[in-house]
């Protein structure tokens, strides 16, 4: 127990020392009109309270994330938590946070365009398509997983679920962000953080012991043996690193009165989801006996299985029901607002103003009709796609701050650091799985450092060294 309590302390911690450190790098002026003030439209720049704002960008990043990722790190034994923590505290929320305070700068815009700021068209162009491809699997993601959830549940056809959250989404991507998003997911944010506290209480309370292995931080537990490096930092993304909350931060910098708010919402949101994340992976470490139990019941039923046992063990029938429901609508709003923000970036790209709804639709229809069409690949071949395209889009956010912080002559290595790991675990990943070059790990792990190593190097002389030139 004193282990989760103290990595808890260390993401608050995290919050406010780390997070007032880069805060003060970037340097956000209070008095600078934000975009929800400056562009103001009704549909999609308006105007909230840094409360409502903070909760809607928790449940937007959370997702299925923080609490599938985290159960299937658990896997690999406690060293999951190493990476939650110190994922959460120096990538994640400063990736949050530039994501948002970047987009912020540039009148709101989304995620390609900010990376196309700082890196140059190729960049932009390439996330124009990256982008949307992410959110397409995200939004697909967090259909399945949920559907598969409410079938157990009520004795329903997955695939009856699946149409019913595609109409809502429709429904949800389409109207303007204060009518569903603005006023009701405020409080499924806070339902959140209730369901994950309650389950944490229950644990403490009950006869389960806390890690059953014991705390070897630096071992592998994984029953089939499979590599820490890179599985562990692809598999829990949300609660650590993830790209898909570069492309939700711009929907709440469209809605932020003031850029001091930025760390609050921004790097907090992603504390957030860390502790959600911890609570989660101590939940997978502690409820079953040891890693191969864990893996017997996500093998017969997925993350979905445990949650529902989980769940029900510890809270009851009542408040078992009450924590799935939770966990189901973790994933359909977050699924919503990933494909609203992929309505925004293609309207950013063909200059198309969505203030009228026709123009909303025009996007919104393929785009769910394409969705649809994704639902009907294998679930378990869908999630590694999405999980190598999260951390490269996190990744390529990353090496967007340090550009934009190496042009200010500020502190860069806040986020050149992690873009080097990101890059060192993404090309290590694709060059060493079955969906990518199927290379041995052996091969694959010095052609994925070396690669970091080029990309430092090629960082370094495109604008640290002839920025640093310039201001002598």
């Amino acid at each position: 127990m004193f282990w989760f309590f103290f990595s808890v302390v260390l993401l608050l911690a995290g919050y406010f020392i780390y997070g007032k450190i880069v805060d003060t790098v970037f340097g956000p002026n209070p008095n600078r009109k934000t975009p929800a003030i400056e562009m103001a439209d009704g549909v999609d720049y308006v105007a909230m309270s840094d409360k409502k704002i903070f909760l809607v960008q928790l449940l937007n990043i959370a997702g299925l994330g923080p609490v599938f990722g985290p159960i299937l790190g658990a896997l690999y034994g406690p060293s999951a938590l190493l990476w939650i923590v110190a994922g959460s505290i120096f990538g994640g929320a400063v990736h949050d946070y530039f994501s948002g305070m970047l987009s912020m700068r540039s009148k709101g815009a989304s995620l390609p365009i900010v990376v196309g700021n700082e890196l140059g068209q190729f960049a932009k162009h390439f996330m124009n398509l990256f982008a949307v491809v992410l959110l397409m699997l995200v939004g697909v993601v967090f259909v399945l997983g949920p559907s598969e959830l409410l079938a157990n549940m009520m004795n329903v056809q997955v695939g009856w679920w699946v149409g019913a959250i595609f109409l809502y989404y429709i429904f949800a991507t389409i109207v303007p962000i204060d009518k569903i998003i603005g006023r009701f997911y405020p409080f499924f944010g806070a339902l959140l953080i209730f369901m994950s506290i309650g389950l944490m209480v229950g644990l403490i309370v009950s006869d389960y012991n806390f890690y059953n292995q014991g705390l070897n931080l630096f071992s592998n537990l994984h029953p089939k043996d499979l590599p820490l490096w890179p599985l562990l930092f692809i598999t829990i993304a949300c609660g650590a690193v993830s790209g898909f909350h570069s492309t939700q931060s711009p929907l709440m910098a469209r809605c932020i009165r003031n850029e001091r708010s930025g760390r609050f919402i921004f790097y907090g949101a992603m504390i957030g989801e860390g502790i959600i994340a911890l609570i989660w992976c101590t939940l997978g470490l502690s409820f079953y006996q040891d890693t191969t139990a864990l893996n017997a019941t996500i093998a017969e039923g997925g993350p979905a299985a445990v949650v529902h046992d989980v769940s029900v063990a510890l809270l009851g029938g009542f408040g078992g029901i009450l924590a799935i429901l939770g966990v189901v609508i973790l994933p359909i709003t977050s699924g919503d607002t990933a494909f609203r923000s992929a309505r925004l970036i293609v309207a950013d790209f063909l200059k198309l103003s969505q203030k009228a709804l026709m123009n909303r639709l025009w996007i919104a229809i393929p785009m769910f009709i394409v969705g649809y069409l994704i639902t009907l690949a294998e679930f378990g071949v869908i999630w590694r796609y999405f999980g190598w395209a999260n951390q490269t889009t996190a990744m390529i956010m990353l090496w967007a701050g340090a550009a934009y912080l190496a042009k200010e002559g500020k502190f860069h290595w806040i986020c050149t650091l992690p873009a080097a790991f990101m890059t060192a675990v993404t090309f290590t990943y694709i060059a060493q799985a079955t969906i990518g070059f199927n290379l041995p790990l052996s091969i694959a792990t010095p052609l994925g450092i070396a690669i970091t190593i080029l990309a430092l190097i090629a960082f370094w002389l495109k604008f640290k060294g002839p920025y640093a030139q310039a201001r002598l």
